[in-house]
């Protein structure tokens, strides 16, 4: 596929150009909590909010607020199509077929519906709701992060003229050619896209996907967008995120129930889900914490992401969580997410999927050969380990037009709220990426406590 994407930015002049082309254009983990939600908390209510972590950046007075209200009403008119829904009733997803119910399929072809929103502008930046059932609020979060994202990069496209565009992604596709090229034949990859978020644009994102799996081939294991899945026959990645832990802690009425709710997510989610599905996210109110107070089952879970730990020392503190609990690491899964790029996938590889020699550094590994000198590194993994590659994927627009940092990524959230009334808290292992009330983050410190917790840039 090869899309000319400096004349298709240029050619942005009909009324309107959906950012959202189908339901399907989100994270598929959306798709199977949205699933888990409809089974257990239907008729649960809940709100999400947009933060914008990146303050200097003053989303509000880039893009025109009717526009952004047009692409919101485009994106709530959607409904899945009889294809979509049969390809999610027939496909394999992690080794499994028919993991979507049949019931659960009905209900989103003739019952699901977007909720409303309320939608304003304040100092600079937007202040978007999304009010209603759980069930109607929850699928808005990658819609509306992938709609602000792109708008935004429209609003810095428009400024430039078809020679400027077309440098500009010039630029961009030699800096991805230049990271696969890396990243090529390295013993054992294991990478995914996991960019929907906080992409580009969507046929950057799909210009990146096709790219990634023409080149890196079966180390190339899918991607989290649904739609491109489905569009490219690629596989579906993605299990839970941190909004599931975070909606029963907010239900808890005192703080044992509180303590309690992080492994009650769990229980619900292993009657519904089974095998490559049971990831552990452990970081919502602390990993450290989450692990050593774990109930012992805990440990039959297929593996662990890491998303706000650094994951060096997260992957560590896993694999002597499990041999302690005497379970063999060599059998589980360590995927990490947060804030990757090159680099770093490279060298978590060499530390995690095999032996570093005595002397050398993850760091001195950059390229295939590095994993090819036995003075360096031996193939005995220590963990299975794979890589979800998000922002610095499908949005490092950095530098690439000199004259602006426009293209820049932003750390852009949408994140709940509160849940039946009760505010909804994250505390996470990096304190930069908290979020909630002020009086409720306190409590949740007290009852969980803050070991491990470190502070690191965030980039996603």
């Amino acid at each position: 596929m090869i899309i000319n994407l400096a004349r298709r930015a240029h050619n942005h002049n009909w009324e309107l150009d959906p950012i959202t082309r189908s339901l399907l254009d989100t994270d598929f983990y959306k798709l199977l909590m949205l699933q888990f939600i409809w089974k257990n908390f239907a008729k649960t209510s809940a709100s999400f909010s947009l933060i914008n972590r990146s303050t200097r950046v003053r989303l509000s007075e880039l893009i025109d607020a009717d526009e952004l209200r047009e692409q919101l009403e485009h994106t709530k008119r959607l409904r899945f199509s009889r294809s979509e829904l049969v390809w999610l009733a027939g496909n394999t997803f992690y080794g499994t077929r028919g993991i979507f119910e049949p019931a659960f399929l009905d209900w989103l072809e003739h019952s699901f519906r977007l909720s409303d929103y309320e939608l304003s502008t304040q100092d600079g930046q937007f202040s978007l709701f999304f009010r209603g059932l759980w069930t109607e609020t929850t699928m808005w979060e990658i819609y509306a992060l992938s709609i602000i994202d792109e708008l935004r990069t429209r609003a810095g496209l428009r400024g430039l003229s078809e020679l400027e565009l077309d440098v500009l992604y010039a630029r961009a596709k030699t800096r991805l050619w230049e990271k696969m090229e890396r990243l090529r034949g390295v013993p054992g990859l294991r990478v995914s896209d996991f960019g929907t978020r906080r992409r580009h644009s969507f046929l950057w994102q799909e210009y990146v996907v096709k790219a990634m799996s023409d080149v890196l081939g079966s180390s190339f294991t899918g991607s989290s967008n649904t739609y491109l899945a489905y569009k490219h026959d690629l596989e579906a990645i993605g299990t839970n995120a941190h909004e599931l832990p975070m909606a029963l802690a907010a239900m808890a009425n005192n703080d044992e129930e509180l303590r309690a709710s992080q492994y009650r997510v769990l229980e619900l989610w292993q009657e519904t889900y089974q095998g490559e599905l049971l990831i552990l996210l452990p970081d919502t109110f602390g990993t450290t914490q989450f692990l050593r107070n774990a109930p012992d089952w805990v440990a039959d879970w297929t593996g662990q992401r890491a998303d706000s730990k650094d994951p060096f020392i997260a992957g560590d503190e896993y694999i002597a969580w499990l041999e302690e609990r005497g379970r063999d690491p060599q059998k589980k899964l360590f995927i990490a997410s947060d804030s990757l790029d090159v680099d770093e996938i490279v060298q978590l590889l060499a530390y995690f999927a095999g032996t570093v020699r005595e002397g050398v550094g993850a760091a001195e590994f950059r390229t295939a050969r590095d994993f090819c000198d036995e003075r360096k590194w031996l193939p005995e993994r220590r963990i299975r380990f794979s890589a979800g590659w998000g922002t610095l994927l499908t949005n490092d627009f950095r530098g690439c037009n000199p004259q602006w940092d426009g293209f820049d990524p932003i750390s852009l959230v949408c994140k709940l709220a509160d849940v039946d009334g009760r505010p909804a808290v994250k505390l996470s292992d990096n304190p930069k990426k908290a979020m909630g009330p002020a009086e409720e983050i306190k409590r949740y410190q007290k009852v969980f406590g803050m070991e491990g917790v470190r502070q690191r840039a965030v980039v996603t």
